[in-house]
């Protein structure tokens, strides 16, 4: 099936990933509007008429550095073309040096800023791409089956035989969702998350319920493949397990930078260990089965374990939804179509393939293996050692299975750092997540996404003390949730575009929507009152925020919209004015005392050629008086106003004069200009009042009103 027949809306709406994210195209309005203004706009001056050449081609001399180290040499600018200049390297290191210290650590520590042309070669292959979003899921087997028997043993020894079955039936339900994502990708070659593909499909509120559904998952992810590898490493070492805590956070803290220094970069720090994890758990198959055959497949008899629960339903569907953890990261492939080298949905869909492939044979393998070997669970040491230790008595292969186990278990939250990101991206560009997530970083990663995730999933890891127990009932409602909606999108997505074949691919998703939802509800059920009631009030709030996030962008863009220019009328408010010619100003010049920064300010005031009002506050009669003596023996070359405040306050009286002035005629742009004084150095900071910054915080709010600084440097 090609890719061009099977191209969806979510092509055309744009879900190339790309630095210019942050700057969308106008629509067909706005450039109709924006056209219809400029017909309109009446320059006072040439607007080539300049003092300077802004291209800095023919500047007569190199500027030369000031005391404060903020003038810009030009060689850190290049023209490319006419009317376009480029920033250089050194453009980018700011002026102080402790700026300069920081960003030379920041160089050191996750490499050099890459250019945005850069972004077509941050992907990955499919032998990189493999490891690196296949380690969550595959990582997965590592505590997936233990899960499952955990829960059986519950009934007692004689209950661990429901294993197999339990784990044929999780099978099926893998390879059901994995075939069911295969066609999802090329179908939404240009990324095929869950929030996407139900969002196009179901609407606005299934989309945003896959989202929240899955972003619980990524934070889960981190959180629960930290505490197992940390669990892992304090199984061989137990005298480790007083510091699980901030060795998770180390670690959490480790892989923020890894991923930090760019997607391709990380990937290559972690296709060792998976791949090594993956040889490791098959040695241990090879040689745990080739055991078995030579005493006939025979179990070895469990100990006894005396029930503490009766074998009922309910238990049966706690540990079916408990295993189904194995299946964690089976997205990771459609939501992450971006990300690989072209072709992108065919290598990607060839990836989802053997990840299926491999987490079938080692998740079957292991929970036969132990079967087999009659293990069960024991407080203090994981089901996968307790087999390495059985499978390898000697030698150091038991020590290589744990490091690789412990490695790929801290190295699987990798999956959720290249999501989780990328999830807010394309939230953020349909207005549903803080748009500071569509910025990517000097690595052409989304550094905030990045860091969100960091964040959220060290307070997770924190508040549950590091208990990989403790966490694991919360992971599969909310990524289950995820595969529901997915799938039921994508059966509405073949009942729409039909096309060849399209029955059977319908019957496939409409399979895989139908298991994962009894999943869902299996684990909604069963596992509530053991914390699924966390995530089950955390989707529906999670929505909620997403809405009124979109409502206040929504509300954002319809008052920043281009708009024809309306006809000119007295009851027009200044903030509607975008012509040149209509603008009427007035400008205010606070002055507290007649001082070189006072009178520049108003000389710069009275440079611009319009009606310029002076406004001094006093705290008593006689002040104002004295002020107005000053002011005569000044000139009096500006109109003052004077304004006694007897209890003391200068910026409530002077904000709300100013509010008065724009209500008498709202018509009228007010500009405040105010003279700063600004410190050489930081610790005088503390030694003045900083009125101004007081003044233009309170003026903020009042609409019309253009707040200015005209500043004065002290050289000390």
């Amino acid at each position: 099936m090609g890719a061009a027949g099977e191209h969806d809306d979510a092509a055309e709406r744009g879900t190339i990933v790309t630095p210019s994210a942050e700057l969308p195209p106008l629509g067909t309005e706005e450039r109709a509007a924006l056209s219809r203004i400029g017909e309109r706009w009446r320059e006072p001056r040439d607007p080539d008429d300049l003092p300077v050449d802004p291209t800095l081609g023919r500047s007569g001399r190199p500027p030369r550095p000031t005391r404060f180290g903020r003038l810009v040499p030009i060689e850190m600018f290049t023209v490319e073309e006419p009317g376009e200049l480029v920033a250089s390297e050194p453009a980018h290191l700011p002026g102080s040096r402790a700026g300069r210290l920081l960003s030379r650590a920041r160089r050191t520590l996750f490499g050099p800023p890459l250019s945005s042309a850069s972004v077509l070669y941050e992907r990955m292959r499919k032998l990189v791409a493999l490891p690196v979003l296949s380690s969550d899921l595959l990582s997965s087997v590592a505590y997936g089956p233990e899960a499952l028997v955990s829960v059986l043993v519950l009934a007692g020894s004689a209950a661990l035989g429901l294993s197999l079955p339990l784990a044929a039936l999780l099978v099926v339900l893998m390879v059901a969702v994995g075939l069911s994502y295969r066609q999802t990708i090329p179908a939404y070659p240009h990324g095929a998350g869950s929030y996407i593909v139900a969002g196009d499909n179901l609407g606005r509120t299934p989309g945003l319920a896959a989202a929240a559904g899955l972003m619980l998952d990524y934070v889960l992810t981190v959180s629960v493949s930290v505490a197992a590898g940390v669990h892992a490493v304090t199984s061989a070492l137990p005298g480790l397990t007083p510091v699980t805590v901030p060795l998770g956070v180390l670690v959490i803290a480790v892989l923020l930078a890894g991923n930090l220094r760019g997607v391709r970069t990380a990937g290559n720090l972690f296709v060792l260990p998976t791949y090594a994890f993956v040889i490791a758990v098959l040695a241990v198959l090879v040689i745990g089965y080739a055991r078995a055959t030579g005493r006939g497949f025979a179990p070895v008899s469990p100990p006894p374990v005396p029930a503490a629960e009766g074998l009922g339903l309910l238990l049966v569907l706690r540990a079916f939804s408990s295993g189904a953890v194995s299946m964690t990261g089976i997205e990771a492939v459609s939501n992450a179509v971006p990300a690989f080298r072209p072709t992108e949905w065919r290598n990607a869909r060839t990836t989802l393939g053997w990840m299926v492939a491999m987490l079938v044979t080692l998740f079957a393998g292991l929970v036969g293996l132990i079967h087999l070997d009659g293990l069960v669970p024991r407080p203090g040491e994981t089901l996968l050692s307790q087999l390495g230790r059985v499978t390898f008595p000697t030698g150091p292969w038991y020590a290589f299975l744990q490091a690789t186990t412990a490695l790929i278990l801290l190295l699987a939250a990798n999956t959720a750092f290249n999501d989780f990101p990328r999830l807010l991206f394309f939230m953020a560009r349909d207005g549903h997540a803080p748009r500071r997530f569509l910025h990517m970083g000097d690595r052409l990663a989304f550094s905030n996404g990045l860091i969100a995730l960091s964040l959220s999933a060290a307070v997770v890891f924190v508040a549950f003390g590091g208990h990989t127990e403790r966490l694991i009932p919360l992971y599969a409602v909310g990524v289950f949730l995820a595969f529901t909606l997915s799938q039921a999108g994508m059966v509405v997505h073949w009942r729409r575009h039909r096309g060849p074949g399209w029955h059977r691919r319908l019957a496939l998703n409409a399979v895989g929507a139908t298991l994962s939802a009894l999943v869902l509800l299996t684990a909604a059920v069963a596992k509530f009152s053991e914390g699924a009631w966390v995530v089950v009030v955390a989707v529906p709030l999670l929505v909620l925020l997403f809405r009124r996030i979109h409502r206040h962008y929504a509300t954002l863009h319809r008052a920043l919209a281009l708009h024809p220019p309306a006809p000119p009328g007295p009851a027009r408010s200044a903030e509607g004015e975008e012509l040149p010619q209509e603008v009427r100003h007035l400008v205010v010049v606070p002055v507290a005392r007649l001082n070189r920064a006072s009178l520049r300010a108003l000389a710069y005031a009275a440079s611009l050629g319009q009606p310029t009002l002076a406004v001094h506050i006093a705290p008593e009669e006689a002040e104002a008086d004295r002020f107005r003596e000053q002011w005569q023996a000044w000139g009096d070359h500006l109109r003052l106003e004077t304004i006694v405040s007897p209890y003391r306050a200068v910026i409530g009286p002077l904000a709300h004069y100013l509010e008065a002035l724009r209500s008498t005629r709202p018509e009228l742009t007010l500009t405040v200009i105010v003279p700063e004084v600004v410190l050489r150095r930081r610790w005088h900071g503390p030694l003045h009042s900083r009125v101004e910054q007081r003044l233009r915080a309170a003026l903020r709010a009042l609409p019309g009103v253009v707040v200015t600084t005209v500043p004065v440097h002290v050289a000390e």
